[in-house]
């Protein structure tokens, strides 16, 4: 399996958006989201959720699966969120996603994709789970963008941005080239509808001179021109899944990660339970509202 960035343990909420001047980034994103992702629809799965952040962007799904690597980090939300039988909790990789194929009318992934190593994987598991004529909205960090462009022709940073390849600054966090990554989509099966270039104005200077409300009023009027150049430090994508096929039956929903063949009814999440493959015999946690198809149960 790929490395995997885990951000068990860590204190994200607060130690990255609350303790470090982050609500034009939450806001410009936001904008974004509403901008490119269908405004309702049956199952929504969320990639790298956290702590929830997004949450009420899903407000038109009648059901929506939180899933992140780290279960600490859906504890947390499970607190900011409340007790809700709306969302599903889910501890697992994206490299091997739990789920049967076209489970999902949407999908979103945001600040996830720069710590993929593996991005062609990843991408292809994104779209077996989406249902046909399914919509993904995924993010990714740019590395061809002013501040990087501005920075190599004066000698100040030794990396090439219009070299094609990912470009990791630091362990398992990768910067793309927006015309890499639209190959990588391509290659993976899904339509590109939409672009929506993110985050002009992110420069710390500039955040403490203007209200952050004219700076998201002034992003939001750019975004679109992402359909024409990306020279952002992030991209927000539409992806159209761009598959034919049928949705899965009423009674399937989690395929088990270690065969890869079994499948497993969503039991009720009311109560604690040990959920059993009937092809290969592992067996899955779900404890404390939360499932976890991260580790293996062992009694």
């Amino acid at each position: 399996m790929p490395r995997v960035c885990d951000y068990e343990g860590s204190k994200y909420r607060k130690d990255f958006w609350e303790n470090q001047n982050r609500e034009y980034e939450n806001r410009v994103e936001r904008v974004a989201m509403r901008a490119l992702l269908p405004p309702n629809g049956e199952w929504l799965l969320e990639i790298g959720a956290g702590f929830g952040r997004l949450v009420d962007l899903y407000d038109g799904y009648r059901r929506v699966v939180l899933l992140d690597y780290a279960r600490t980090q859906l504890e947390e939300a499970r607190r900011y969120l409340g007790d809700s039988e709306r969302f599903v909790f889910v501890v697992a990789d994206v490299y091997n996603l739990p789920f049967v194929p076209s489970l999902f009318d949407a999908l979103t992934m945001v600040r996830v994709m720069h710590h993929l190593v593996d991005v062609p994987q990843a991408l292809v598991e994104l779209r077996r789970v989406i249902a046909p004529r399914g919509t993904a909205v995924v993010e990714h960090a740019s590395k061809f963008h002013l501040k990087a462009l501005a920075r190599w022709f004066f000698g100040r940073q030794s990396w090439n941005p219009f070299e094609p390849t990912p470009h990791e600054f630091v362990d398992l966090n990768f910067d793309f080239h927006p015309a890499w990554m639209r190959q990588q989509i391509t290659s993976a099966g899904f339509s590109l509808k939409n672009t929506r270039t993110v985050s002009h104005y992110r420069l710390d200077w500039l955040k403490r001179l203007v209200p952050i409300s004219v700076l998201v009023w002034l992003d939001s009027l750019a975004q679109p021109t992402g359909n024409w150049w990306q020279l952002t430090p992030s991209l927000f994508l539409r992806l159209d899944s761009n598959k034919s096929g049928e949705s899965p039956a009423e009674s399937d929903f989690f395929l088990c990660p270690g065969c890869r063949q079994g499948r497993i009814a969503l039991p009720p999440t009311d109560i604690d339970a040990i959920l059993s493959c009937g092809v290969c015999q592992q067996q899955w946690s779900y404890r404390d509202g939360i499932f976890d198809f991260k580790t293996p149960h062992t009694f």
